[in-house]
């Protein structure tokens, strides 16, 4: 395997050992379902606790999973990343019951920045909202 191979598979296997133990994936109990260089997909499924004073979905949640799909995605690249800006339109409301499906997948991974897109579907394939997100990588001292 040569040195690029090898240095992608330890980040990879990294974020899945950091996955099991993440104390905000495991209090949404959100689930890494795959993750490659460069895509990552994740699940989180709505509970009644994730509704607002309206009766509805907060926002927060659907965008916590789309957050957690782009860490995973940026992150598969290039390790450590931080988040420098995040945007997220919501396209329809999750309801309780739903399972969400964020899937992010990088669209440029540079020395200065990454930036992904990311994608918040329910069990049915229906678009619930899309995001977009930038990163700076961080340098290992």
């Amino acid at each position: 395997m040569s040195g690029q191979g090898s240095e992608a598979s330890g980040i990879l296997a990294e974020l899945r050992a950091k996955a099991k133990e993440e104390p905000i994936a495991s209090f949404l109990k959100m689930q890494l379902l795959e993750l490659s260089p460069g895509y990552a997909k994740v699940a989180m499924k709505i509970i009644p606790e994730h509704e607002n004073f309206n009766g509805l979905v907060f926002g927060g949640i659907v965008m916590a999973v789309a957050d957690q799909a782009f860490a995973y995605t940026v992150n598969s690249v290039s390790c450590p990343n931080i988040a420098s800006q995040f945007n997220i339109h919501f396209i329809a409301a999750a309801k309780v019951g739903d399972e969400l499906i964020a899937e992010g997948r990088v669209v440029k991974s540079g020395r200065r920045v990454s930036i992904a897109e990311m994608t918040v579907t329910n069990q049915e394939g229906k678009l619930i909202a899309k995001a977009t997100g930038t990163t700076i990588p961080v340098t290992k001292e």
